[in-house]
This record gives C-alpha cells, structure tokens and sequence, in this order.
C-alpha cells in the first residue's frame, strides 16, 4: 500500500485552522527611536503565496524530483520559496554557506542540480563560478535584478488561480537534500524523505509538547523550516545566522521581548553568550516555557547560568542529534542540575538523555570498519563504552550518491530499515539513559589505554578558570601522547602556575593521571554551524607542532 506524504500538507492545515495566526516575523528595519519594524505574513497568506509560487516553479519547468539549489537566507522569500517547492515535490538542495565557498561550490556540484533559486549574491557567485553549475538548467533570482538570466521570484508570482494542486509525493520519495558541515570528516550530502521531515514533525511536537500558541525563535535556519509545519510563529532573529557565536544578545532578548517568544533554539555558543549578558544585566526572560540547546554538547555549567534568567518551570532541554538524525535522545535541564551534572564532572560523560518515543538507541563495540548487518553480538551490556547506533522513521536511510559513506555509517536491519552509526562513543545507564562520550575519531589511544574526550575533559573544567578544554593526541596510533588544551574564561596572569594547577587537578583521579602536556589556547577553532563543536583536528596539528621535539 502506497503512502503519501509531504510537509507542505502541514502548512495548509494550519492555514485552515488558524488562517489570520502570523505565520512568519522578520525584522525590517528600525524606526526613528530605534524601535524595530517587523514585516509578517499570516499562515493564509504563507499558503496562497506559496501555491502562488508553486503554479510559476512548474509553469518554467522546475518540476517533481528536480533537485534544485536553494541560497535564500532566512526570510519571508525563504519560506514562500521552500514550501512552493515542496508542493511541486522539487528537491531543496541546501548547503550551509559557512562551510566557505570552494567547500560550498563542491558539494552544489556534487548534488548534480538542475535548477538555482538564490539572491542576486549567490547569482554573482555562479556566474564567476560556472563550471561548478553546468548542469544547472533553470535559474530563478530572488531580487529585483533581471539581468542574471532566467526568471525572478516576482515574475512567477502572477498566477492567482486559488490552489495549487500539491503533489502527491510518497513517504519514501526524496525531499530535500542537506549537506553536513564536513567539521568532522568530507562533508556528504543527505537525503531526507518525505516520510522522514513527517517523523521529525511528530517526534519533536509531542516530546516537546508544542501548543498551538507557540511563538518561536530559531536561531538555526534549518529548524525554522519546521515552524510552519508545527503550527509555530517564527520569528526571525536579527543576526548573522553562519555566526551564532557572534551574536548581539541584545537583539536576541529584544526580540524574545517584543513577541513574548515561547520557545527558542540557541547553540550552546549563544545559550552561553546570552546567559553571561542576562547574568551580568539582570535580565529575566519570563515568556520562555522552553530552550532547545543542541549542535555540540551543552556544558551544565552553561545550562546552570541560563537557567537563572528564566522561570522554574521553563526547562532547557539537551536533544541529541545529527543532521542524519535528530531528535533521537534528549534530556531536560532539571534532571540535569539536580542529578547528573555532579557524575560528568567526575568524569562519567555527559548524560544526553533516553530515546525519543519509539526511536531505538544501541551500543555496539567500537570499530571503524564497515558494518553490513546488525548482529547480537555486536551490542555491549549496560556501562560499556561503545558507539552509539539509532533507528527510527526520522532516521535517514542513506547519502546522496556516495556509497562509501554508506558502508561506513549504515546497517541493515532484517526489517528492511537501517541502523544509523552516529559516530559517537557513549555507554548505557540502568535508567535507560545515554552517556555521551566523545566522537569515534577524537578518541587517543596511548599504550596504556583509550581516552575519551568528554570524560577527561570534564575534569579540568572544573577549573574556576577554565572555559573549556579539549583532549587530542600526538603519535601513531595505539602509541599516542595525550595533550590537553585549555580555553580559559579570564585573563590568565600566570600561566605557568595555571598549567601548573591544571596539572595537580589531572593527578586527583586515574583518568587523567597520565596528561603531562597541558596548552593555553585564546579561543578554540570550532565549527561552522553552531560555532561550538570544538575543531580537535586542527588543535592535534597544534599539538604536534609543539612537542615535535621528542621521541614517540
């Protein structure tokens, strides 16, 4: 039996629903007191501009199963756009413009696209670029300018026939395809179903209860893509969205302010920028019922200083994801503060949680082999570290064009479906909880023994003086020198007394005994998405050109 499926169904549900609700917000200027200017578009007229859109996308060939570059940043010609696209069943090709632009260029050329939706700037950058674009067909410009080729957003906005009729498109047809960041290893291309954005949809509205009075703040471009579909408000933040960190948390609580936001996502950079501000400045944040934290592991102490600026009730919950899927785990601040923090600060990891509904979550031995099937003997008992695997409806069940990546992070199930490898190490509680350990390939394994990243580290974090720390390794494997860097959160006077105390720290527990080589560092090289992951592959090259003087 066939099923069907698409997410722009969502969309005209709740333009029935709730036609006259402000579907999207976005910051339009400021007035002469420096007050904002807000433009809107209600769900009725997201919809009918949308089909609008969607009769000109078809009228000049941009048609079902066409991958199509989108460079839109978040917006109102954004949303329009994206879900036109889906009710023609057109496949987003969407690649994160942080990645730089010769990463960026080769994975547009990798998802072979035959037609380009941007603003004028990415037009400026395929016509300088062409030979990374020749497959491309069909150009439509998101501005005034006519002269890039093709068609603009505005001329294909004429059609004013009522409704479009939206495709038919099934649960296992491709919807878009989204490119990881490459932080850690090339970055590939995944492809995401129709039935897998429905599974994300339900999965995240009934985790996190989402009423139909929500008011959101996405921080991260991709999610807002889902406010639409969840009956939210979105609310687009004033900032530059490649650069969370950077962030005016002014702004940011300007905006929580002026619409009584409900719910925001923030990376931990920016959960971390905005709890220091609101410290500093006395700010409480009463609207908020929840923050949604994720991207990298959220520290408790980040967590802790957030969690002063709003209500007791309001909880920040920690899901755990990756672009192939996510929310699978996930955990809230209460349990958190009032019972796990003091184990990841003695090195047990960091708790992100139990699985989400009915999403599965294993722990197999660690390996960086391919695995083809799922087999028993691959699943390690309660409180043995491993790598974590998930399955689940939302889970995707392949790479675009790239089997190589396949092999390496799916397994098959007898049921037909596949296991996602994550890539993470981590281990079991009798709770049922996860404890996450650190990614696969940041592991260092000395002669003596193999050391996990979040657990060390978690050690000298305790340091009043230390922001974050980070383990790497210098030396062929299974012979590596462990090496620990250190971000402080002040200006450090004496170093050699603060590497000194680092050091006494490391001696009070076994885990660390061994660390001998400790570096300050400014600040960290940390990804591009969500600013925070911490880039240990190039602290490793740091590292080895510090201590290259001796014998491994």
């Amino acid at each position: 039996m066939t099923t069907y499926s698409n997410i722009a169904t969502s969309l005209k549900k709740t333009a029935e629903s709730f036609p006259y609700k402000r579907a999207v917000v976005y910051p339009a200027g400021r007035d002469k007191n420096n007050r904002v200017l807000y433009s809107q578009l209600t769900f009725r007229q997201l919809d009918q501009l949308s089909d609008r859109l969607a009769f000109g996308l078809e009228g000049i060939g941009i048609v079902r199963g066409m991958r199509t570059i989108l460079m839109v940043p978040p917006g109102m010609d954004f949303f329009i756009i994206i879900f036109a696209m889906f009710k023609v069943g057109a496949v987003p090709v969407v690649v994160d413009p942080g990645m730089g632009i010769n990463r960026m260029l080769q994975c547009l050329q990798q998802g072979r696209p035959k037609a380009f939706i941007g603003i004028e700037k990415a037009h400026v950058l395929r016509v300088l670029k062409p030979r990374y674009f020749t497959n491309v067909t069909h150009w439509v410009t998101v501005g005034r300018r006519w002269f890039w080729g093709g068609h603009t957003i505005k001329q294909l906005l004429t059609d004013k026939r009522q409704a479009f009729p939206q495709a038919r498109t099934t649960a296992d047809e491709t919807a878009a395809i989204a490119f990881t960041t490459g932080s850690t290893g090339p970055a590939k291309g995944v492809v995401y179903t129709h039935g897998n954005f429905e599974a994300q949809i339900k999965q995240i509205q009934a985790h996190f209860t989402i009423g139909q009075d929500e008011i959101d703040l996405p921080t991260f471009p991709l999610f807002a893509l889902f406010d639409p579909a969840l009956g939210m408000t979105a609310v687009i933040p004033d900032m530059d969205p490649t650069q969370p960190a950077k962030a005016d948390p002014k702004k940011i609580i300007e905006a929580i302010e002026n619409h009584g936001i409900t719910n925001m996502f923030a990376s931990p950079a920016l959960l971390n920028r905005l709890g220091k501000y609101g410290k500093e400045n006395a700010i409480t944040l009463p609207s908020l019922r929840r923050v949604i934290s994720a991207g990298a592991p959220v520290s408790p102490a980040n967590i802790a200083q957030f969690s002063a600026l709003v209500s007791e009730n309001t909880q920040i919950h920690t899901p755990y994801g990756a672009t192939e899927a996510v929310p699978v785990i996930s955990i809230g601040s209460h349990e958190i503060l009032s019972e796990t923090r003091h184990m990841t600060e003695k090195g047990f990891g960091l708790c992100i949680g139990r699985p989400i509904d009915s999403t599965q979550v294993r722990i197999i031995k660690i390996t960086d082999e391919p695995i083809t099937q799922i087999r028993e003997n691959l699943i390690l008992p309660e409180k043995q570290v491993g790598e974590i695997i998930v399955k689940a409806d939302l889970v995707t069940q392949q790479y675009f064009d790239n089997p190589q990546a396949d092999m390496l992070a799916k397994i098959q199930d007898p049921d037909g479906r596949v296991w996602h490898r994550m890539g993470d190490l981590g281990w079991m509680d009798s709770k049922g909880r996860v404890w996450f350990c650190g990614r696969k390939s940041h592991r260092v394994i000395t002669k003596k023994e193999t050391l996990f990243t979040i657990p060390v580290e978690a050690i000298f974090n305790t340091h009043e003086k230390v922001y974050r720390s980070a383990l790497t390794g210098v030396g062929p494997f299974n012979q590596q020198i462990p090496v620990i860097f250190v971000e402080p959160n002040c200006k450090i006077s004496h170093k050699r007394q603060f590497i000194a105390e680092l050091l006494e720290l490391a001696r009070t527990t076994p885990l660390t005994a061994d660390i001998q080589h400790i570096f300050i560092e400014k600040s960290f090289p940390v990804d591009i998405r969500h600013n925070a992951k911490i880039f240990r592959e190039k602290l490793a090259a740091r590292a080895r050109e510090k201590i290259t003087h001796q014998d491994f």
